[in-house]
């Protein structure tokens, strides 16, 4: 791990004024750690973030018009997020976001700098990708491996429904899992075979097998409706018209 030159800007979105300070407080007691300031609208920190960013931000999840995970969504490249709620029912969509960490309020100051020690870590860390990138490619034809974390997990063709561009990761959705891989689209273009799977949007490739229909635009895989671009559409009904 490599030290930090300068401590980590830090910028503050909740709606509750009083958190806000309490963050803040936290914040300026932490030595590598330092205030970009705060924002108690997420509009406002968002359009902050798209001219000033930040290396970390503490965001509030329930908040007026905009929640802090559709903040999250419109940033094409988020900084180190830690999440900030009253409620333990966002876990599930903080790992799906890849947050460094989900502190629950009240916050003290004892589990606000285990948060930022885990910051301090992901910012400093050293990434050691393989050789051929994040998603491996093998000999068998039935298979791949994807690095996820620290480890490489065996991926079958065949139990992929779709891969979901968000931010700098892929979310590689199967049946019974979601990969969330450090990973560019082109990439998995590259590695997976083109036989099986289709790109229908800069967001989305579909398993051709996983498809039952398309509507309105959409394709239909199992429960989810994946939206297919117009500069996509032609390819995918020249797939969709080989069955």
């Amino acid at each position: 791990m490599s030290s930090v030159p300068n401590p980590l800007r830090c910028l503050v979105v909740d709606d509750d004024p009083l958190s806000v300070q309490v963050v803040l407080n936290c914040i300026h007691n932490t030595p590598f750690l330092a205030s970009a300031g705060s924002h108690t609208s997420p509009l406002e920190a968002a359009e902050a973030l798209r001219t000033q960013p930040v290396d970390v931000l503490f965001l509030d999840v329930e908040m007026p018009l905009m929640s802090g995970l559709d903040l999250l969504r419109t940033l094409q490249h988020p900084p180190l997020v830690v999440l900030i709620t009253s409620s333990k029912d966002y876990a599930v969509q903080a790992f799906e976001h890849a947050v460094v960490d989900y502190l629950v309020k009240p916050v003290s100051y004892a589990r606000f700098l285990q948060a930022a020690q885990k910051v301090l870590e992901a910012a400093t860390a050293v990434p050691t990708p393989p050789t051929d990138g994040p998603i491996q490619p093998t000999d068998d034809p039935n298979f791949t491996f994807v690095k996820v974390d620290n480890k490489l997990v065996r991926v079958a063709y065949d139990e992929v429904r779709y891969v979901e561009a968000l931010g700098d990761y892929v979310h590689i959705v199967t049946g019974t899992s979601k990969l969330i891989v450090y990973s560019t689209m082109k990439a998995v273009e590259e590695k997976f075979p083109a036989g099986r799977f289709v790109r229908v949007h800069r967001s989305f490739i579909v398993n051709v097998n996983r498809i039952q229909a398309l509507e309105d635009n959409a394709l239909v895989v199992e429960t989810k409706h994946i939206p297919v671009g117009q500069t996509y559409l032609r390819e995918v009904l020249l797939r969709l018209n080989k069955f």
